[in-house]
């Protein structure tokens, strides 16, 4: 025997193996160093066709993509698996994913389980045989040593259920047959016998883990963190939204100041090859050559950087609606932005925030899990104190050594015991500790919670102020545009006649090429900032048509293959269709009214003539 345990370890491991190597077999060694794969070696990841993103220099053969606000919207949360937000000329992940809410969900089940019925059943087969040193009775002088085998097989059985009051209730059935290698038969009276059991128990608590509100609150906790879940997803999707909302008016914005840029450089351009053309017949100077020059180049700069920005506007608009970088399409805005002036209603406003921002429903939602944790300390904080009750029905039956067989009948022996533990931590320390811990969360949660009604308030309110600003810049810039295109007009008909020199027109058209950029810039700030109000008071999803769609998979139940159609939660989408930005027939830029300066213009439009010069003689 000893040989075969010895044995036993070259078995397992292999001959061959030294000692080192068995040792390390049976006991793993420590992780004394890092261990690292190479990058090859890792499992790859499938990588979508992307063909290379378009450059100011190298635009590619691409064609246009009419897409409305509303459209982009919807492509977001098509391909939101991850809640994109924006984040300067680029999107990143929000953390938050459509699955959290139903993961979290799951943790009810968990939590319900407590009351689910445990069935439980063990087998168990010994053999006991001791040796014994006794007097030979024959021969007192002599000693031998003896022993008594015995073989038994326990089967024990038992059904066990805990109820919403704290009580456990339990079913058992044992039975445990045996027999004894009796050397001399008929020393005992049954052999083999089978003793056997049937008992029901309950044990109810009075005061520490009673009542179904304290039993629950596991379960009230878990689906507060579902819902918790659910709001913080709803949170960053309102943010998604938000920013496909922004990233879609800077791309209008870039777009429009791309048109002003490129009508600077035209005119530029046609201002400068009539001075190279009268500088060859020797009708120009070489100042107003180069400082046409200079005004051309400067213009074609602004021009790039301007072409540049669009494909940076676009490249976050396709990254936050989850797009490839380049798939050969231009993509062409066709929503028109909102020139509506916004009639606000602060009190309106308020109660909206308190009761739709998910921030702030979030903190509610922590203070109901606070109150159910301190009905659950408050309870462990009280004596255990549990009823107990148990009625047993004892069985007997065997072989007797004339070869009859005995057994009793059902219910022949009973047991039974009623009885009241009581136990209970002197000074209840601990427990009394966790109940002031579990006050002083609640104070500070609820001193969140009116720090976070605070800032939402305060977060309107610089909404609001912004929007009011917004929409009063737009109204100043759009008459600027209309003032600067006069005078850009004017100062090309004097330049060109000769009264006035180029840098009055140089400045006129940079005064006209800023006054369209910015007049978009405050218009798409302003459409930009209702979506913003909208974000802070909580129903930016609302305003735009949107719900949300719970999607279900099947999977294995209580009952497994008993009842295998069940389903649950598997991801939380929005869906709807968004109907507040509808897309037109033309690219969102020609909202603006965009006009050339060259285009003709109407009577009205025409310059006042030029006063007539006064002598220098004149006494007025």
């Amino acid at each position: 025997m000893r040989s075969l345990v010895l044995l036993f370890p070259l078995l397992v491991c292999g001959c061959g193996l030294t000692a080192d190597a068995i040792a390390h077999q049976l006991v793993l060694p420590e992780a004394r160093e890092i261990e690292r794969r190479e990058p090859d070696q890792l499992p790859p990841t499938p990588i979508p066709p992307t063909p290379a993103p378009r450059t100011v220099s190298q635009p590619g053969d691409v064609r246009d993509w009419e897409l409305s606000l509303d459209e982009a919207i919807k492509i977001s949360l098509v391909n939101a698996n991850v809640v994109r937000v924006l984040g300067g000329l680029s999107a990143s992940s929000s953390g938050r994913t459509i699955y959290d809410a139903a993961i979290t969900n799951t943790t009810i089940d968990v939590e319900q389980s407590r009351f689910d019925p445990t069935f439980s059943q063990t087998h168990r087969g010994n053999r006991t045989e001791s040796p014994v040193a006794t007097s030979d009775p024959f021969n007192p002088a002599t000693t031998r040593i003896g022993g008594l085998r015995i073989d038994d097989y326990r089967v024990e059985t038992s059904l066990e259920k805990v109820d919403l009051w704290g009580g456990t209730s339990q079913l058992r059935w044992v039975e445990q047959p045996s027999r004894v290698a009796d050397p001399f038969p008929g020393t005992f009276a049954l052999n083999p016998q089978n003793r056997s059991f049937l008992e029901m128990s309950y044990t109810l608590p009075f005061l520490q883990g009673a009542g179904p509100a304290v039993n629950l609150a596991p379960v009230v906790i878990a689906r507060i963190d579902t819902e918790r879940s659910f709001f913080q997803y709803k949170d960053a999707v309102q943010e998604m939204v938000r920013s496909v909302v922004d990233g879609y008016w800077n791309l209008v914005q870039a777009r429009t100041e791309v048109w002003a840029r490129q009508n600077q450089f035209d005119l530029a351009e046609t201002d400068f090859n009539i001075t190279e053309a009268r500088r060859k017949v020797g009708l120009a100077d070489l100042g107003a050559y180069s400082q046409k020059k200079v005004a051309l180049e400067q213009f074609r700069s602004s021009l790039l950087q301007a072409k540049a920005n669009v494909l940076a506007r676009e490249g976050a608009l396709r990254n936050l609606l989850g797009l490839p970088p380049e798939d050969q399409r231009r993509i062409v805005p066709t929503s028109s932005p909102t020139t509506t002036s916004f009639r606000r209603d602060w009190e309106k406003l308020v109660k909206l925030a308190e009761r739709h921002r998910p921030d702030v429903i979030e903190l509610k939602l922590i203070l109901e899990a606070d109150n159910q944790r301190l009905l659950v300390a408050e309870n462990q904080a009280l004596p255990r104190l549990d009823g107990v009750a148990t009625y047993r029905w004892n069985g007997l039956s065997g072989e007797a050594p004339n070869g009859q067989y005995l057994a009793t009948n059902f219910g022949q022996f009973t047991d039974y015991t009623i009885g009241v533990n009581f136990s209970v931590p002197l000074g209840l320390r601990s427990a009394r500790a966790r109940v002031r811990q579990q006050q002083l969360l609640i104070a500070r949660d609820r001193a969140n919670l009116d720090q976070g009604l605070h800032t939402a308030i305060h977060t309107l309110a610089i909404s609001v102020r912004e929007l009011d600003t917004a929409y009063a810049q737009y109204e100043i810039n759009k008459n600027l545009r209309a003032a600067a295109l006069e005078n850009l007009k004017y100062q090309l008909a004097q330049e060109r006649t000769g009264r006035v020199i180029y840098l009055n027109v140089l400045q006129a058209l940079q005064d006209w090429g800023n006054a369209v950029s910015s007049e978009a810039l405050s218009l798409t700030t302003y459409n930009t900032a209702l979506a913003t109000l909208e974000r802070n008071t909580g129903t930016i999803l609302e305003s735009h048509g949107l719900v949300f769609l719970e999607e279900q998979f099947g999977a294995a139940g209580p009952l497994g293959a008993l009842h295998p159609d069940i389903y649950y939660p598997r991801s939380i989408r929005s869906t709807g269709k968004p109907n507040r930005y509808p897309g037109g027939k033309s690219p969102s830029e020609e909202s603006f009214d965009l006009k050339k300066p060259t285009e003709s213009r109407k009577e009205s439009d025409v310059p006042l003539p030029l006063p007539r010069p006064i002598p220098p003689n004149d006494p007025k």
